[in-house]
């Protein structure tokens, strides 16, 4: 399949805007059409709402095609660029040409979601495009792969299913570019395997995203937001708000009203709400689980939730006070529904914490004192940030999203994902018979040399 790929790249390449744009209204026409086998999907890999579904799976596909079909035109035109007076007579211009056969490894938690959107950007691009989905969600996969099929041949799009063994095997294979979301564990392995072959890659990975609720934040706002991006996809969500820290004098407001959020979204008990998912599998579960006896056993308080139940690989949304910084919930990326809150009295207190770890996918700001805001931004690293909101500038496709080290290298979405899966070729054009660089060729001489000097000097 590869090799077949590789033989079929040129005259993918060679698409117009015209027909890449009508690739992605076919693309977007079969998923629609599959939206409720996706619903159904998503529902037997997570127990997850149908709305949620659309609103976490379906809308940034959606939005992802219909944004690059509205702009792909102008992506794709020569991009003018100056040129200095020492090159006087030429033009230059950068031409996005396509990687040519490049990878997409897909993640678990939102299995259409971060299929399908880095793959509207290779399609924009120009490529042949091999997708691995995650074999721990088999029912989105079998999906996926319906839709695939149902619009490409396998000599431009392919879907090709299977464990950590076919992982190893399709890794081994000499892509141009390979797309990877999933742990920086794993991201490590796939730019190993990249390496090998001197292809690209971009790894959105995760992290600890940080929060900072301030002294003069909106409480309200922050509480109620905090909660739908934590609990949303029962905290499976890279960008999910990891630990929080509150200013010491609205910690019990926001900690009352982060519970009053809480019941609001999913009721008295989380168990029994349709709008609350559940983990992806026993594993994870087995997992989380062992996160939060480890921070109860380090004296860790639970505030609100705690409650398990292993057969429904079931956690109720949790909130941990007094949480011992050594324990797992504070060194491991948590991707469950376990929040701990910590107090702070100054800034400088939550800056020095985010610092001492590895750069976040995300940092979360709560203020309105725009001192406050510009301060936290310009005294730590992060691959994206959002001022009083949580997450939503994953839907934004003006925005780049990414990471930065540990938490990714490179961007998405928009044209910055249609730049992730192409070549930026610089191309200068002489356009006069003659050049000042003529002039300067060897043999060498003192003219020659006085001409040098000057334009060093000029130039």
């Amino acid at each position: 399949m590869f090799q077949l790929q590789q033989s079929h790249q040129y005259t993918v390449a060679k698409t117009s805007a015209r027909e890449r744009k009508d690739k992605l209204k076919r693309l977007e026409t079969a998923f629609l059409a599959h939206r409720e086998d996706i619903r159904a999907a998503l529902y037997d890999d997570f127990r997850k709402h149908p709305s949620e579904v659309d609103l976490t799976e379906v809308f940034p596909v959606t939005s992802e095609i219909k944004h690059a079909r509205r702009h792909l035109s102008k992506w794709m035109r020569p991009n003018r660029v100056k040129t200095p007076m020492a090159l006087l007579g030429a033009r230059s211009y950068v031409h996005y040409e396509p990687k040519g056969v490049v990878l997409i490894i897909a993640p678990w938690n939102f299995p259409i979601n971060l299929t399908f959107g880095p793959l509207v950007a290779a399609i924009a691009a120009g490529n042949c495009v091999m997708i691995k989905p995650s074999e721990h969600t088999p029912h989105s996969s079998a999906v996926t792969r319906s839709i695939i099929e149902e619009v490409f041949d396998e000599s431009e799009v392919a879907v090709v299913e299977g464990g950590i063994a076919t992982s190893t095997a399709v890794l081994a294979q000499p892509f141009n570019h390979i797309f990877f979301t999933g742990a920086p564990s794993i991201g490590k392995v796939v730019m190993e395997a990249a390496a090998k072959h001197l292809g690209s890659v971009t790894l959105e990975l995760g992290g600890k995203s940080p929060t900072i609720v301030d002294e003069t934040a909106q409480v309200d706002a922050a509480a109620h937001r905090v909660a739908w991006a934590k609990y949303t996809n029962n905290g499976q969500i890279c960008l999910a708000p990891d630990y929080v820290f509150v200013h010491e004098s609205k910690k019990d407001e926001f900690l009352q009203k982060l519970t009053k959020n809480i019941e609001k979204f999913y009721g008295l008990d989380a168990r029994r709400s349709d709008s609350y998912a559940r983990i992806v599998n026993n594993r994870h579960y087995q997992r989380l689980n062992g996160y939060l006896e480890d921070a109860k056993e380090r004296g860790a308080t639970v505030a609100y939730g705690g409650r398990t139940e292993g057969s429904e690989d079931y956690i109720e949304p949790t909130v941990l006070t007094d949480v011992d910084p050594t324990s797992k919930v504070m060194t491991e990326e948590i991707f469950g529904p376990l929040l701990p809150v910590y107090t702070f009295k100054s800034l400088d207190e939550p800056i020095a914490a985010i610092n001492a770890k590895e750069k976040p996918l995300a940092l979360y700001i709560y203020s309105r004192s725009r001192a406050n805001q510009q301060r936290i931004i310009h005294n730590t690293r992060a691959g994206g940030t959002c001022i009083n909101h949580s997450a939503v500038h994953f839907f934004n496709n003006y925005l780049p999203f990414g990471g930065s080290n540990n938490s990714g290298i490179g961007k998405g979405h928009g044209f910055f994902g249609f730049e992730a899966f192409s070549n930026a070729r610089g191309v200068l054009k002489q356009v006069t018979p003659f050049t000042a660089l003529d002039l300067l060729t060897a043999p060498y001489n003192a003219l020659k040399q006085k001409l040098i000097d000057l334009s060093i000097k000029l130039f």
